[in-house]
Parts: structure tokens; C-alpha cells; sequence
């Protein structure tokens, strides 16, 4: 076999093995939101109200908190390929068990595995495609598996009132079972099974990690809903705090953590990780914000609010082909710090959207959103990883995963704070909520975007080339990184 041939099979392999782990994490990302819509038609099938259903969401999303810092421990324990293909498998059976759910019980048992399966899915995968894909191909890479992260939250809901509409709730969790199939299928043919080191079990780091994680995750949550309740929401953030502090003093004084820290001493992991937390948390506010303003403080239907965050998708599936071009031509820095600007002017101009305000002219400024917040979703999530070393990628994809996490829930509960803190402030009449409160709540994130960019600031111009191939190092400069 020539060279020529064996390195076109290679890029063939990592395309289907990129596709493979961005589908699965499209599936489990999109049953986070894909049920909001069907809550009603489920609480009557449970014989119970749909605010109790909430329940179902909340165990899922706790679950992934709970248990991704496991995630890197059982790949390293017993190989990708068992880890991930085993999470799909499971995934597949936790969403037949949800699909013929009978109570509210069994149906939030059913989401708690769903829970521990995406759990594994998602840092597993990614550390699979990021260990398989050379630097130079690495931003393509990352751009195909950041747009489900972008995409399940928009398309989600109306994807859901869809199925539940014409087919029946249960077929929301039933088209997983294909799906699950074929990626297990696909798993077996394109993960390597070769388990790393076998490290012992960090019981402390865990149950740190878990109760904090999910504390925290918790107070988000709660903070997004109605009433606020604030004594619960300290006491969980306070519990969260407490824990995750505690487990970081643990996890870097131990020999074999349960999340290998080590990665944050990169500088472009630690800063990738500081300042895109920030972003990260304004970028995913955009998909809750702006359906509740067009129907609450707008008065739009559901449909029409749908049709227009179709626009949001729309600027995030254009701008992958432009990605890699532009890091090419300008670098990680300048793309990072110049887009960073236009996600805090596209917050910018979403608070002066009004009722008035023409469609045509609305979609183009979520189009706008859309474009920049998918370029920066990306570059971050690319330079986090240029260069962290082999070894540490266990560690760094589990600690990545764990932040992303924790970022779009505390983007949310942000968000949800500040609408409520506007509705005080300013308040409307007949008790609805006004747009100025949600004026307030874009002005807050478009901040939060302007501050992450001082993060960004110190970097080098060269910062990240061999990944991004705009400008090779020197000696000299290779010398001194």
C-alpha cells in the first residue's frame, strides 16, 4: 500500500470517526431540550401536572454533572471503544425504558441512566477524536463537533413539539434506539479499545467532585425557574463552592486524581478554560433568552419564535466552512479577540430588537449572533486543546467537559436573574414581563462576552500555529513556548 493511499485511508477513518462522536453528542444534547415542549402531553400520560415533569429534566442534567469526572477514569480503566460504545448502548436502552415510562417515577429513574450515559458520551468521545486527529486537521475537527453544543439547544424545542404533535411523545426517545444502534455499530469499527493505565479509584476526588458539580448545577437550575426560590438557591450554590473548592485542594494534593489538573498549567488550556467560561456562559444564555422574549415580552407565538431562532442555527452551521480559513489567515488570537467583540455587539443589537421590529430585520440580526457565537464556540474549544500533550488529554477533556457544562447552566440562571432583577426594575403591566427586562439580561451578557476578552489580551500573536497553521514557529519561538 503507498503512502499516498495509507494516509487518505487515515483521513477517511478520522472523517467518519468525527461525525460518529458528533452525532452522539447531537443525540444527547438534544434530549436535554427536546422535551420542554412535550411536558403537558407526558404529565397527562403520568396522571400528574406538568410542573412534577421538571423533575425528569433536572435528573438528567444533574446526572451529567455527577458523573462526567468518571468519565476519564473508566476510559483509562477499560479502553475508549468499551467506555463509549458501552455509553451508547446504554443511552439507546435508557431511552427505550423513558419511551415506555408508565409514572413519573420510572420515568425519572429512565432519565437519571440516560444521564450517566451522556455523561460518558460526551468528554470520552471527544478525547477519542481529539487523540486520532493530527493539529493540522484539529480546528475542522472541533468545528463539526461544537455545532450540536450550538445547534440541540435551538432546535430542540420546536423538534419536539413536531414529534410530540404528530407522532406521540414516547417517539421523542424511540428515534434515539436507530440512532444508538448504528453509532454502537460504528463504535466497534472506529475506537480504539486499548485501555491506558490502570490507576486506582479516587473515592475522595468523586464524591468532592460529584456533590459540587451537582450542587452547583442545581442552584442554576433553580435559579431559572418560577418562583426564586433564594434560600435554596444559596445554600445549593454555597454547598457547591464548598465542595468543589475542597475537591480541587484534594485533587491537586493526591497522586492519581480521579481529574488530572494538570492541563490548567498549559497557558492556552487555563486560558481557553478562564475567559471561554465566560463567553461560553453568554453564548449558551442566547437560545433561553430570546424564545422567552419574542413569546413573553413580544407576544409571538411558539411557531413564529421557532421560525425565527431558525436564523440562530442558521449563522452557526455558515460559519463552519469560514472557520479554518480564518484561523488560517489570522491566528487564534486576533479571530478570538476580534470575534469576541462582534458576540458582545450581536448582544448588543438583540436588546434593541422590539415588537416593531420586522422579522426580516430580527433573523438578520440572530443570523449575525449565530455566526459569531459559532466562530468563538469553536476557536475556544479548539485552542483549549493545541497544546495539551497526549498523556494529559484524558484529564484535559474531562476537566473541559465538566466546565461546559457548569458554564451553560450558570449562562441560564444568569440570564433568568437578571430577567427577574429587570422585571423589579421595570416593571410591566398586567404582570407580564417587560422588554426592557430582558434588554437588561442581553446588556448583562454582552458585559460578561467584553470581559472574557481580557483574558485573551496577554496571548501571543503566534499563540496556538501549529494548530491553527498561521504562522509556523521559529526556533527561537519554539524554544521559549
Amino acid at each position: 500500500m503507498s503512502s499516498s493511499h495509507a494516509a487518505e485511508k487515515a483521513a477517511s477513518h478520522n472523517r467518519w470517526l468525527v461525525w460518529l462522536v458528533a452525532g452522539a453528542f447531537f443525540m444527547e444534547l438534544l434530549d436535554s431540550t427536546v422535551i420542554a415542549t412535550a411536558l403537558p402531553q407526558m404529565a397527562q400520560s403520568f396522571r400528574t401536572v406538568p410542573i412534577h415533569l421538571s423533575a425528569g429534566v433536572s435528573a438528567y442534567m444533574l446526572a451529567l454533572a455527577v458523573f462526567i469526572p468518571l468519565s476519564g477514569w473508566l476510559a483509562d480503566r477499560f479502553g475508549p471503544r468499551q467506555v463509549f460504545g458501552g455509553a451508547l448502548l446504554l443511552f439507546t436502552v435508557a431511552s427505550v425504558l423513558c419511551s415506555v415510562s408508565s409514572s413519573l417515577w420510572f420515568f425519572v429513574a429512565a432519565r437519571l441512566l440516560q444521564g450517566f450515559a451522556g455523561a460518558m458520551m460526551v468528554p470520552v468521545g471527544r478525547m477519542v477524536v481529539l487523540r486520532a486527529t493530527p493539529k493540522d486537521k484539529l480546528v475542522t475537527a472541533i468545528a463539526t463537533l461544537t455545532w450540536p453544543a450550538l445547534g440541540a439547544p435551538v432546535l430542540g424545542p420546536p423538534l419536539g413539539a413536531f414529534i410530540t404533535t404528530h407522532w406521540g411523545w414516547h417517539w421523542i426517545f424511540l428515534l434515539n434506539v436507530p440512532l444508538g444502534l448504528l453509532g454502537f455499530g460504528l463504535t466497534l469499527w472506529l475506537v480504539d479499545g486499548a485501555p491506558g493505565g490502570r490507576r486506582g479509584f479516587d473515592t475522595i476526588g468523586f464524591v468532592l467532585s460529584g456533590v459540587g458539580c451537582c450542587a452547583w448545577m442545581y442552584a442554576c437550575d433553580l435559579a431559572s425557574k418560577t418562583p426564586f426560590n433564594g434560600p435554596l438557591v444559596a445554600v445549593a450554590g454555597l454547598t457547591g463552592s464548598v465542595a468543589l473548592v475542597a475537591a480541587v485542594f484534594h485533587l491537586r494534593r493526591v497522586p492519581n486524581p480521579l481529574v488530572d489538573l494538570a492541563a490548567l498549567h498549559i497557558p492556552t488550556f487555563a486560558v481557553a478554560m478562564r475567559g471561554g467560561f465566560l463567553f461560553r456562559m453568554a453564548i449558551n444564555s442566547a437560545p433561553f433568552l430570546l424564545p422567552l422574549m419574542f413569546q413573553l415580552a413580544f407576544g409571538y407565538g411558539a411557531t413564529t419564535s421557532g421560525l425565527l431562532l431558525l436564523a440562530l442555527f442558521a449563522g452557526n452551521i455558515c460559519m463552519k466552512p469560514a472557520t479554518t480559513p480564518l484561523m488560517r489567515a489570522w491566528g487564534f488570537r486576533t479571530v478570538l479577540l476580534v470575534n469576541g467583540v462582534m458576540v458582545a455587539a450581536g448582544f448588543v443589537l438583540c436588546m434593541l430588537l422590539t415588537p416593531a421590529t420586522p422579522h426580516v430585520v430580527t433573523m438578520l440580526v440572530l443570523f449575525f449572533t449565530g455566526l459569531s457565537r459559532s466562530m468563538q464556540f469553536t476557536g475556544l474549544s479548539t485552542f483549549s486543546f493545541c497544546d495539551v500533550p497526549p498523556e494529559r488529554m484524558s484529564g484535559a477533556s474531562t476537566l473541559s467537559s465538566i466546565l461546559l457544562q457548569m458554564s451553560a447552566g450558570l449562562g441560564v440562571a444568569l440570564g433568568a436573574i437578571l430577567i427577574r432583577l429587570g422585571s423589579i426594575w421595570f416593571p410591566a403591566e398586567d404582570h407580564a414581563i417587560s422588554a426592557t427586562a430582558f434588554r437588561l439580561a442581553f446588556l448583562g451578557m454582552a458585559v460578561i462576552s467584553a470581559i472574557g476578552l481580557f483574558d485573551l489580551l496577554p496571548l501571543p500573536k503566534n499563540a496556538g500555529a501549529a494548530v491553527s497553521g498561521h504562522r509556523p514557529l521559529s526556533a527561537s519561538e519554539g524554544k521559549a513556548a
